[in-house]
């Protein structure tokens, strides 16, 4: 009987499985939003909370249960240094989920599995940065321009 066992199991093996949700998380980290089937979301929404938990506390030991778990160092770095300070002051529900439509294929139910503060905290960042970076093209010389042709005459 499987009597309290919570486990979605996706239709893998654990080893694929875990391989998979440690990629999508990865994913989620570096591009900060993510569509997948709902399904999917779910289960990785837990995994990708588990390792914002582990990037507030930021020891060494953490880093490395994270590394462990994600198996990609620059999402690592990228999760300790960026998204898990944004998300110091809130207590759980780094994640949000946002149902699309169904796939086309195969009439999946497909979602968005998105940071809540990140998002939030890029785009107020952009527009500054956009203001401070404002580059004018040269003028073109005078000599470049060709005089225009003389009518003719009839």
């Amino acid at each position: 009987m499987r009597h309290r066992k919570r486990t979605a199991k996706l239709g893998r093996t654990s080893e694929h499985r875990n391989l998979m949700l440690a990629n999508l998380v990865c994913s989620l980290i570096v591009e900060r939003r993510v569509t997948t089937t709902l399904a999917k979301a779910k289960v990785a929404r837990s995994v990708a909370e588990k390792m914002v938990t582990l990037g507030k506390s930021g020891t060494l030991h953490d880093r490395r249960l994270a590394a462990s778990r994600l198996r990609q160092s620059e999402a690592v770095r990228i999760l300790f240094n960026e998204i898990a300070p944004t998300q110091k002051d809130r207590h759980g529900g780094y994640t949000r989920i946002v149902k699309l439509g169904q796939r086309r294929g195969d009439a999946s139910q497909m979602a968005i599995l998105e940071w809540t503060d990140v998002a939030a905290a890029a785009e107020t960042q952009s527009p500054a940065k956009t203001e401070t970076v404002e580059t004018t093209a040269p003028a073109a010389p005078e000599a470049a321009v060709t005089p225009a042709e003389p009518p003719k005459s009839a």
